[in-house]
């Protein structure tokens, strides 16, 4: 805005004398061009930067008022901080703890495709004429069906009366209201522009694609929250179990087995499908059953799926009397149905049961068990056979499972993908009973190894036969009603009371990486065997009690212990299954438990051995115990677990004995077997307070002992003391590096955040501070390293590792302020305080809470009162914290109080700032620390940064001026390490590429970050250091590093756009649209990427054309921010915005040769169509071609290699229509009116290229295209070059294609293989839905609209300026074809009417460009309006017809006719008909009557004889178009649809320009499906054609003298000379006008004949072509050209020779009124060579089947005459039969070689034989022959390919007249093989055998002994019985002839053969002998009259049969 800019002038003087310098330098460089030096300043130099900070503060922004000042102002969302409540799964917190995330970011919304679909909802669809059709033909496609073929009469074209009412009674389209208003061209134009700017969709790049993510501008994306690892989830629900009898309750287990890895890998999960009938048997038992113990489906997790992993399921019932063995028989022999049998014995069986159950319902016994073999389901091949979930018909028993598994059983880990397959339901029928001495986990996985092979051990055991139904199925994302593995509810959970799906806690076979970030704390026991033999005493039934114990007293033991099926939700003790009279047992038992957060010393677990008696009897007690063991659980602060081998007690253990282990022998105790160990027990946790790790322990354990400042501390064998406590510390550290990664990465936030705490406050020991920084630092670096080192796979586009980062972006917070004490009383000695500790706030927080961070006050939870209460508290809280440190045991790393109980002169002021101390940390870092340091750069810079903003905001200095936010101190240390790292860049490059690489990106987002948070002008100068470093060679590191810089607000970093604009005022526009030093200093960071861009796409530039891609999707990701910010939504605030990017125009115009040429792939709406384009446009008259070859033919500069891809190309325009669209228009103007002509017209080409490449594709194309394949194959591209080219180091390309592939195989889930980002899962998949097809197709629309009116505009600021100059004349053409060619493609129809506003203006404006100059573009104009006024579109087609209407009005005020029009649209639509499919005449005729309707409104023409005209113009085309629609009926049926061309083009017999073009149109169709004949034929006739108007216009010797002279080439053109003078003189004006009625266009279309000729292989007729153009060429002298044609009749006068094949000609007759005008008709139809009738029978019947159904065509076999009143007439019969082309004997004599023979046919014959009872075939004596001899309408080949038949007469051959043709043609065949050249011995033989062999039926002596035996009594036979007599006379010197050859040919092995052959030629000539000798004596005397002979054609004429 000038008045804008006028204002600011005032204040924007700038003081600083830099400005005066800078105008100074850029007057005496500036230059209009775009220099590479631009300014003064190489490109490659970087710009002195501004003194910012003081540059803002001197240009205080209150002066500009509006939106314009929030764009000066640094965001206040630059900085924030949130909380993230944590999101928590389960409906109660698993732990005391309420816990937020906190993360600052510096706010960067990344722009990604969820973000863009939020910005494309409520988008308008835009109407396209493309998906208008597409719908319209699908309604078509099924009204095709009903719809019957009619075909074409040959009568005159619908006569004008007819033809001009159906036009009059039509309706036409809206009228315009503007049109026929006389209106000033600037009011037009402004209301034009007016019109454009409404309803525009402002952010552009929300319609584009958004940047690819690896590509897109660095920056890094958001981590991942941290969440618990989940695997790949199968859930499996328990339908049903019957056995054959039911008699007690039976109870199931299923858990998952990996055989591979030998490992258990899922708890238990325990399910009971008894009847309520059994389970009120063992009602005493368990008087309250929980709702979570009923579950009966559970959910698996699999994190390593493999082809090893088995579905295990074990039964147990109760224990009774008897072995296993015993116990299972009556299930294995009896059956419910025999009940009549064992009626007894079932009742004894259930009183038996119902008292085991009242007796011993508390005990279990082994039962059986079986396996599901997991991959069978999931590969869903073999397995048990599918079922529906309610029919049984899963049967297959496991054998025959097991067949069909065997096969498989070799898989990959690849096949197994449990996350999605076909759920299954299975009947397991067979179970195997357990084995007394074979339950271990060791012998299971035998019996599963085995289960595999196909001899199974198990096949030969006798089963036991159930039906256990079970359900298996990919488990749901969000299942309802499910439990956690420690019970709680997990969301969705709308019910409590319904029955829950239990998850079952995974035990992965390998490690998982992955922090915990809730709590659990449960603790597996596993008895696994007891050897009691040498026990004295009844031990037999042994059963073993596991009891969790707070301390020693009985009433201690807590109820922890997970309850199984149908009972308690937790117990106090839980028993084994007992195994009958077994004294050493093996166990498989797992008890569940859920353990206390803070374990004691008195914590244990207890076992106790009892001997069941199973049998009642006198004083016996049910349960003896018979021993006891126990395990301590907590051993110097750390938990107890693994395997242990236990000396068991006889007597109870002694006081006090749970601190102690059993091992120790007390005084006085028994031990069973001499304290040996005699159980074996195995101890496992799934913590995530217990590290498990003798490191991490030790670490936390002396933090904890430092922070509650408890010394001494006694730890193992070392007592901590204040003296030897700092040295333990740094060791402890020092040794971190030996732990075990996995469990490192487990407890990583924890570790983290003691390291920093340890920093931030240095402990104080003895009074004295000890500073532990730079132990911390180093254990941090190597941490940090090591964690990176081995989890190479999870990491992000920058090598960082999720992990961490998630880390510091959710869980780092500083620890802010001491906490005040907890308002709780404290009370030492109680074991609830060590708990209150826990409940009142998660132990690593206290550290963090600040009161300024967080009101919610972390104190709530209280002391508990009692232990029940604490249990609950417990059991019913549920954890949610990512930094779980619930390490609240004694060992804890800190409870709440700890730091409390520092010495009590420890004071806050104590606290180091953490940036501050990692920087200077690093700077003094030495060798390896530096080294680790530098690998894992990015985590330092980022601890740095969100520490940095966290002082900030805790100190409240945000709104301290930058320059005093932080001391000197650190801001030197902050250049020093900045300096120090690009150093190291600069230094190691060639050595270690992706470390670099890694260190440059991380860099560059510190320098960002930083520019956030401190001085500005320091961080700019700090990034020009590091251009200063860094030299140019590294292009790639550079441009990596400015593309992430730019990444910021920076928008705001370039505020002087405005003081800018002021100074160019000296200097015009030019210097705002180059990169000149002004610019460059003024915008530094947009400068600093212009540049490298510009620098990049330098076509001469070196070695860099593989970072094109970076460099322009930084630049589209720049503008996307932009577009996408609210901020910028003012269209004054966007003007601005698109200052900074003004080059970038002169950019793009530089690169235009070498953008990809979207032109060439035009998808336009004749895509498919009946003839080509271009073939079009020459027929519309015009030479405009349609598809340019590359319409920017500029001289291509630099290699061409450089091109850019389809995606850059495409990218980078959307940057450039950005610019133009925001940009202020008169600044635009202004530059255009500067430009020279050359460089408007490159402008010009660049917006053609724009309109050609975001032309909407289509719905259709939509769904078809698989969005995948162009992008990934681009991808790989670019990778491949990026890695020849060494930008990449190996390592690092390895690192990527690891990421891409997730390190597990197949396997997704494994959390951190999230690389893919968001959006791009979406735009990926390939099976999109329908809604999002139909979303992307609005989207698509949307963007093509909005590109075409940034053209659009565009175009009209250059009209704007070429009026005011003199360039106009040479740019308007120009203009004007970028419109037409934005007509031409596929545009919504918003669109289309502002671009026939613009066009009616440029015509207006510009008449005579139209009229007087340039007729291509009056025919292209044309062309397009037309097409236009028959859209589907009503807006549209009003426009158009309004468009077409002034185009005529405006041609008949400058000559007072429109001539030149009137010809044009005819010819448009002649072409448009025949080219587009889908064309409606409907439409079409509304426009016309629309047309016609202006020509009678229009007032002021009324008297002239323009109306009348128009009104005679639309009538002819109203009629070209009624004859056309018939066309679009046949347009399947190739030979019907060139009979209507045909027809058509007859029909303009008297208009040549049109008889012209269909001509052409039918040639196109021919060539299209390879009839070259008939092509070349269309364009004889064409050539003819025009070679008779030309002779009417002038008489030239040399010229074709009309038809005639082209009859040699064919007799069918003189029909080309039905053209009498008085029907057309060709003087007319706009009669032949075309460019073809010329001496050249003769000549073109003549060498066009020969070339088709040349095709088809008629190498003769290429000869009286040429015949015809020599004397032009010669009267020419063109002796080039003469030359040519001569080489070319060379060429084809040595072809002849070839071997050739012509066509094949076949006789179809049509029967039937289905057929239509075809009823009746037959056809010669010519072929391809070598057609079988079988294959053109299958072709005719599949298409007419296709057209009046299957059941309707029936094919009539034999070629008798038809008689149509034996036909079914709802039927269409087809009658096909071969006929061959038939000569007679005088024409024989002129057809001599194949050719004459092939070429010019118009008559056909073909035979039937027949015998007179109606047989096709008899005996010789009855044997007739017909012969049909055929007669066509014109000479093949002809211009159609099926010519009528208009003649037909039939020749009858008696059977002797059969007998000697059938002579003659052996004769024949004998003379061939005999004197054939080279000789072929194996064919002569052939025809030997076939003559003279005796074997021969019907041979040739039968047919003499039946014919010349008797004399006929016949006279008029007499003749045929001469020559039959005469022909076997030949017949037999033929045969003498032919075994005198074969006699010279064979060798010495065929003599036999030959003497044979030669016997058997004697005796038939014996036989012959006599007949033939014998002549009839009247024939040789004078008779009276001459018997007819059969040859000619009047002889036996029918004969009645």
């Amino acid at each position: 805005h000038p008045c804008l800019i006028s204002n600011l002038q005032s204040f924007l003087l700038l003081r600083t004398v830099a400005a005066e310098v800078r105008k100074q330098v850029s007057r005496d460089y500036g230059s209009p061009q775009l220099s590479k030096k631009r300014g003064g300043l190489p490109l490659t130099e970087v710009v002195e930067p501004v003194d910012f900070e003081e540059y803002v503060s001197s240009h205080a922004p209150g002066v500009e008022p509006g939106p314009l000042k929030q764009l000066m102002e640094f965001p206040s969302d630059d900085l924030e901080l949130l909380h993230l409540d944590k999101d928590c799964n389960t409906l109660e917190p698993p732990l005391p703890e309420e816990e937020e995330y906190q993360l600052y970011s510096t706010t960067y919304t990344p722009h990604n495709s969820e973000r863009q679909r939020e910005r494309q909802r409520g988008l308008v669809k835009q109407t396209f004429e493309l998906d208008e059709a597409a719908a319209a033909e699908r309604q078509e496609d099924q009204d095709d069906a009903k719809r019957r073929s009619v075909s074409i009469d040959e009568t005159p074209r619908g006569s004008w009366a007819s033809s001009i009412f159906d036009l009059k009674n039509s309706s036409p389209d809206a009228l315009l209201p503007t049109v026929l208003e006389q209106t000033a061209a600037e009011d037009m134009d402004h209301r034009n522009t007016e019109a454009r700017q409404q309803g525009r969709h402002n952010d552009l790049l929300g319609l584009f694609p958004p940047p690819d993510e690896d590509e897109a501008v660095e920056r890094c994306s958001l981590p991942e929250v941290p969440k618990e690892h989940c695997g790949q989830r199968i859930m499996v629900k328990c339908l049903s179990l019957k056995f054959e009898i039911e008699i007690e309750p039976i109870f199931g287990t299923l858990a998952l087995y990996d055989i591979k890895e030998k490992k258990k890998i899922s708890e238990n999960f325990y399910f009971d499908l008894n009847s309520d009938q059994m389970k009120g048997l063992l009602k005493p038992h368990t008087p309250h059953v929980a709702i979570s113990t009923l579950a009966r489906s559970a959910i698996f997790s699999i994190t390593y799926p493999s082809p090893d992993i088995f579905l295990v399921i074990k039964l147990e019932k109760v224990l009774q009397q008897g072995d296993i063995s015993e116990c299972c028989e009556p299930y294995m022999v009896m059956k419910e149905s025999d009940s009549s049998k064992h009626k007894e014995k079932l009742e004894k069986l259930r009183l038996q049961a119902e008292q085991s159950c009242t007796r011993l319902g508390r005990f279990r016994m082994p039962f059986a068990w079986t396996a599901i073999h997991l991959l069978n389901i999931v590969s869903s091949v073999g397995g048990l056979d599918r079922s529906d979930p309610d029919s049984d018909s899963g049967h297959g028993t496991w054998n025959e499972r097991k067949k069909k598994g065997f096969e498989r059983m070799s898989i990959g880990d690849d096949m197994c993908n449990f996350a999605t397959f076909r759920p299954a339901t299975l009947t397991i029928t067979n179970f195997f009973k357990q084995e007394g001495d074979r339950l271990s986990d060791e012998d299971l996985y035998k019996y599963l190894a085995d289960m595999r092979r196909p001899s199974s051990v198990l096949r030969r055991l006798r089963p036991v036969t159930a039906q256990l139904k079970i359900d298996i199925s990919p488990a749901p994302d969000l299942p309802h009603y499910c439990l956690s593995p420690e019970l709680l509810h997990v969301k969705p959970y709308p019910d409590l009371r319904v029955r829950p799906t239990k998850e079952v806690l995974e035990f992965p076979a390998r490690q998982v990486y992955t922090p915990h970030t809730t709590y659990r704390n449960l603790l597996y026991v596993y008895p696994q065997s007891l050897n009691f033999s040498s026990r004295q005493g009844s031990v037999r039934n042994i059963a073993v009690k596991v009891q969790f114990m707070a301390g020693e007293d009985p009433s201690q033991a807590l109820a922890v212990i997970f309850g199984k099926s149908s009972c308690a939700e937790f117990m106090k003790e839980a028993y084994s299954p007992v195994i009958y009279h077994n004294k050493s047992p093996e166990f498989y038992e797992e008890m569940k438990m859920k353990i206390p957060a803070n374990l004691t010393d008195n914590h244990h677990l207890l076992f106790t051995f009892y001997h069941i008696s199973c049998q009642p009897k006198q004083n016996t007690p049910l349960e003896t115990p018979v021993g006891y063991t126990w395990i301590p659980l907590m051993q110097h602060g750390r938990l107890r677990t693994g395997s242990f081998s236990l000396p068991v007690s006889v007597e109870k253990p002694p006081a006090s004995y749970s601190v102690l282990t059993p091992d120790v022998s007390l005084p006085g105790m028994k031990w069973v077997d001499n304290h040996k160990g005699v159980f074996n027990v195995e101890v496992k946790a799934a913590s995530s307070v217990h590290t498990q790790d003798p490191h991490l322990d030790k670490f936390f354990t002396l933090v904890y002992v430092l922070e509650e400042y408890s010394f001494p501390f006694r730890l193992k064998d070392v007592i901590i003391t204040e003296a030897n406590m700092e040295g333990e510390l740094k060791a402890s550290m020092a040794a971190l590096r030996g732990a075990v990664l996995d469990t490192c990465v487990r407890f990583l936030h924890q570790l983290l955040n003691k390291l920093i705490q340890l920093i931030v406050y240095p402990p104080v020991i003895a009074g004295q501070i000890v500073n532990l920084g730079r132990a911390a630092f180093e254990a941090m670096a190597l941490l940090v390293n090591q964690i990176h080192k081995n989890l190479e796979g999870n990491q992000d586009q920058h090598g960082r590792n999720n992990l961490l980062a998630s880390y510091i972006h959710y869980c780092f917070r500083l620890p802010t302020a001491e906490p005040t004490l907890p308002p709780n009383g404290e009370s030492p000695g109680l074991t609830y305080a060590t708990l209150s500790r826990a409940t009142a706030r998660p132990s690593s927080l206290h550290l963090s809470r600040s009161k300024s961070i967080s009101n919610s006050n972390p104190d709530l939870a209280s002391t508990p009162v009692s232990p029940d209460e604490e249990v609950q508290r417990i059991m019913g809280s549920k954890g949610i914290d990512r930094s779980h440190s619930w390490v609240n045991s004694a060992y804890a790393p800190g409870g709440s109080r700890s730091v409390l109980r520092r010495n009590p002169n420890s004071s806050c002021e104590l606290k180091q700032l953490l940036h501050e101390e990692l920087a200077l940390q690093w700077v003094v870092s030495t060798s390896t620390v530096r080294e680790a340091a530098l690998q894992q750069a990015w985590f330092f810079f980022q601890l740095m940064t969100k520490s940095m903003a966290h002082h900030l905001f805790l100190t409240s200095k945000l709104d301290v001026p930058r320059r005093q936010r932080f001391p000197d101190r650190y801001v030197d240390d902050i250049a020093a390490l900045v300096c120090a790292i690009s150093a190291d860049i600069a230094s190691r490059y060639h050595k270690d590429v992706e470390l670099v690489e890694r260190l440059n990106s991380s860099l560059a987002f510190f320098l960002s970050d930083l520019l956030s948070l401190m001085d500005r002008g320091f961080v700019f100068n700090l990034i020009r250091s590091y251009y200063k470093q860094v030299p140019i060679a590294l292009f790639p590191i550079f441009l990596h590093f400015s593309v992430i810089l730019c990444h910021l607000n920076y928008v705001s970093l370039c505020p002087q756009s405005s003081a800018f604009s002021s100074m160019v005022q000296d200097q015009g526009v030019a210097t705002m649209f180059e990169l000149s030093v002004p610019f460059r200093q003024q915008h530094f960071l947009s400068g600093l990427l212009l540049c490298e861009l510009s620098l990049i796409l330098d076509p001469d530039g070196e070695g860099v054309f593989f970072l094109h891609k970076k460099a322009i999707s930084a630049v589209h990701s720049l503008l996307c921010s932009h577009d996408a910010d609210p901020r910028y939504r003012d269209p004054q605030v966007r003007a601005h915005m698109a200052q900074l990017y003004l080059p970038l125009i002169p950019i793009v115009m530089e690169t235009l040769h070498q953008l990809y040429d979207f032109s060439g792939q035009q998808n336009n709406m004749n895509s498919g169509s009946t003839i080509s384009q271009s073939v079009a446009m020459a027929i519309a008259g015009s030479p405009l071609q349609h598809a340019k070859a590359n319409p920017f033919a500029l001289p291509t500069a630099g290699r061409q290699s450089s091109s850019l891809s389809a995606e850059c190309s495409r990218t980078l325009l959307v940057c450039f229509l950005w610019v133009l669209k925001n940009a202020d228009a008169a600044l635009l103007e202004r530059w255009v009116s500067d430009l020279s002509v050359l460089q408007i017209n490159r402008l010009l080409d660049l917006l053609h290229l724009c309109v050609s490449c975001f032309e909407y594709k289509g719905k259709k194309t939509l769904e078809r295209i698989n969005s995948l394949t162009f992008k990934k194959s681009q991808d790989m591209k670019a990778r491949l070059e990026e890695a020849i080219l060494g930008t990449i180091g190996a390592r690092q390309e390895m690192v990527r294609r690891h990421r891409e592939r997730s390190p597990y195989g197949s396997q997704e889930n494994v959390r951190w293989k999230k690389n893919v980002t968001h959006w791009r899962t979406n735009a990926d998949r390939v099976d999109k839905t329908k809604a999002e097809v139909e979303q992307e197709s609005v989207v698509d629309g949307n963007l093509a609209t909005e590109a075409s009116l940034i053209v659009l505009d565009t175009l009209e600021i250059i009209v704007k300026t070429v009026v005011a100059s003199e360039l106009k004349e040479s740019v308007l053409g120009g203009v004007l074809k970028v419109l037409l060619h934005s007509m031409a493609g596929n545009q919504s129809a918003l669109f289309l009417q502002h671009c026939f506003n613009t066009q009616r203006a440029l015509v207006f404006k510009f008449p005579e460009m139209l009229f007087e100059e340039d007729t291509e573009l009056c025919a292209d104009l044309c062309l397009r309006l037309l097409r236009h006024c028959s859209s589907s579109v009503g807006s549209v087609r009003s426009h158009a017809s309004a468009s077409l209407y002034l185009l005529m009005r405006q041609n008949f005020e400058i000559g007072n006719n429109f001539a030149r029009v009137k010809m044009q649209v005819t010819m448009s639509l002649s072409s448009l008909v025949g080219t587009s499919q889908n064309f409606n005449e409907e439409h079409l005729r509304r426009s016309l009557k629309t047309i016609l309707t202006y020509a009678e409104e229009d007032l002021e023409l009324r008297d002239t004889p323009f109306p009348e005209q128009v009104q005679d113009l639309v009538f002819n085309l109203h009629m070209i178009l009624t004859d056309t629609v018939k066309m679009k009926e046949h347009q399947h049926d190739p030979e019907m649809l060139i009979d209507l061309m045909y027809r058509i083009a007859k029909g303009y017999q008297n208009s040549p320009d049109l008889r012209l073009t269909w001509l052409q149109n039918m040639a196109g169709k021919h060539s299209e499906r390879g009839n070259h004949a008939e092509a070349a034929h269309c364009l004889v006739h064409s050539a003819a054609l025009v070679a008779e108007y030309l002779n009417m216009l002038e008489d030239c010797r040399y010229l074709p003298i009309g038809c005639v002279t082209f009859q040699n080439i064919s007799s069918n053109i003189l029909e080309e000379s039905a053209v009498s003078d008085d029907v057309l003189s060709p003087e007319e004006e706009g009669i032949c006008a075309g460019k073809y009625f010329s001496e050249s266009g003769l000549v073109g279309l003549l060498e066009q004949a020969a070339a088709s000729f040349n095709m088809a292989g008629m190498y003769e007729a290429i000869n009286e072509v040429y015949k015809i153009l020599l004397p032009i060429h010669e009267a020419n002298r063109d002796f080039k050209k003469l030359a040519t044609v001569h080489g070319k009749l060379q060429d084809a006068f040595n072809k002849v020779y070839n071997q050739r094949m012509f066509g094949t000609y076949f006789r179809v007759g049509f029967y039937g009124c289905r057929f239509g005008d075809l009823d009746e008709q037959e056809f010669v139809y010519k072929e391809p060579s070598i057609t079988k009738l079988a294959e053109i029978s299958h072709r005719l019947e599949e298409f007419y089947s296709e057209k009046f159904g299957d059941e309707v065509v029936e094919i009539i076999k034999d070629s008798n005459p038809v008689d149509k009143n034996k036909l079914d007439p709802n039927k269409a019969y087809l009658q096909i039969t071969y006929v061959e082309p038939y000569f007679d004997t005088y024409e024989l004599k002129e057809r001599i070689t194949y050719f004459d023979k092939n070429y010019n046919l118009r008559t056909f014959m073909y035979c039937t034989p027949f015998t007179l009872d109606g047989r096709a075939h008899g005996d010789l004596h009855e044997q007739y022959k017909r012969k049909t001899i055929l007669t066509t309408s014109h000479a093949f080949p002809y211009i159609k390919t099926r010519i009528n038949v208009i003649h037909k007469e039939e020749i009858i051959l008696v059977p002797i007249e059969v007998a000697i043709e059938d002579m003659q043609k052996k004769t024949q065949e004998l003379a061939f093989a005999t004197n054939q050249d080279p000789a072929d011995s194996k064919m002569l033989q052939m025809v030997l055998q076939g003559c003279v062999g005796t074997t021969v039926n019907q041979g040739p002596l039968e047919v003499a002994q039946v014919f010349l035996a008797d004399i006929p009594d016949d006279p008029k036979l007499f003749r045929h019985h001469n020559k039959l007599r005469l022909c076997f006379k030949d017949f037999a010197k033929r045969c003498e002839d032919a075994l005198r050859k074969n006699k010279a040919l064979i060798g010495p092995d065929q003599k036999e053969y030959h003497r044979e052959l030669e016997r058997n030629y004697h005796k038939l000539k014996e036989a012959l002998g006599p007949l033939i000798n014998r002549k009839i004596p009247q024939l040789y005397r004078t008779l009276p009259a001459p018997t007819l002979n059969s040859y000619s054609r009047s002889s036996f004429r029918k004969v009645d049969c």
